[in-house]
């Protein structure tokens, strides 16, 4: 049974490590903003550390922050919580969109109503908001997976990817990257056996890890690129005779693997910090509700703590690259 609440932090914690009180750039903003956050699904771990990043931002700005959204990361499941917020009259909504189109006509329509809108870690088609503020380059992540895999499994054997939902931009877009990786003369030995899902779903991505598990004996290596699925590969794996013959790896924050680092169920994995890119997002929407930006190439912002930002080509702001977390350095990091 899902279990959220041992990967749960709090706003409280967040304010704690970014700082509270008013950041260089907030004195410019407009005070008492109102800003919601749409996670794909209100209790994925992950969601809730950058939700909680992005409401110790808006403490900061002295804004009103909240967070709502789905229990499940259907497509469409998005939609009703954005029309809401829309006749709530929020000034910005940013989301982790569960599809790159089913919410773009909603979002339109709260941009038409006025509210500024921001994705975050998963776009939406371009027109579906102002702003995308993504954790890394995708190209970066989707590359450095394979390489972390290569090293891993000594660039030889079978794998398969665990990922989120089929239509999760973020995953389908790391996993093309993965593939073109792929590609190259070094990589020859490393086969990608199936591309499995397990919805962002803990109980769903456990059962998915045993059909690949049964499905390819001679698997090498499981990728999951979701920190909902990296984590219930673990937990099977660490428990099966697979444990230290099937290597586990992916996106997962630190708190969540660090038992099964230690146990060696886990040799390595990567990910940035999602209370940062929840703190950056929450950032960039308090400047566009403030007119300071647009959202146009070239235009930059403060954000807070994390100093100034620019926006690139098609909206985008990137967060920074990814760490790798192993034994020698798991326990230098909290979230």
């Amino acid at each position: 049974m899902y279990r959220p609440l041992r990967y749960v932090g709090t706003a409280l914690l967040y304010a704690l490590l970014l700082g509270v009180g008013t950041s260089a750039g907030a004195a410019d903003l407009k005070p008492g903003l109102k800003i919601a956050f749409v996670p794909k699904q209100i209790n994925n771990p992950y969601e809730v550390i950058a939700d909680n990043g992005g409401l110790a931002a808006i403490k900061e700005i002295q804004g009103e922050g909240k967070v709502v959204g789905p229990s499940d990361a259907g497509a469409s499941s998005q939609v009703q919580y954005i029309n809401t917020l829309t006749t709530q009259h929020q000034d910005a909504i940013v989301i982790a969109a569960n599809d790159p189109n089913a919410v773009v006509p909603y979002l339109k329509r709260a941009m038409a109503a006025g509210i500024k809108v921001v994705t975050f870690d998963s776009d939406t088609a371009p027109d579906g908001r102002q702003i995308f503020v993504n954790q890394a380059n995708a190209e970066g992540i989707g590359r450095g997976q394979i390489q972390l895999l290569a090293k891993l499994t000594g660039g030889e054997g079978e794998f398969a990817i665990l990922s989120a939902t089929p239509n999760a931009t973020n995953q389908n877009t790391w996993i093309k990257w993965m593939q073109e990786e792929l590609k190259k003369p070094e990589y020859a030995k490393l086969k990608l056996v199936k591309i499995a899902y397990g919805d962002d779903d803990d109980q769903k991505s456990f059962v998915e890890t045993q059909g690949l598990l049964q499905a390819y004996p001679n698997l090498k290596a499981i990728v999951a690129p979701t920190s909902v699925g990296i984590a219930a590969a673990a937990r099977y794996i660490s428990s099966s005779s697979s444990k230290g013959k099937v290597a586990v790896t992916g996106l997962g924050t630190p708190n969540q693997m660090r038992a099964f680092v230690k146990n060696g169920t886990v040799q390595a994995f990567q990910l940035w910090d999602p209370g940062q890119l929840g703190y950056l997002a929450a950032y960039a929407a308090a400047n566009l509700a403030s007119g300071k930006i647009t959202g146009k190439e070239g235009e930059s912002f403060d954000a807070g703590k994390l100093g100034k930002r620019t926006i690139g080509k098609d909206g985008e702001v990137i967060l920074g690259p990814p760490t790798t977390f192993d034994a020698s350095n798991i326990d230098n990091f909290n979230f």
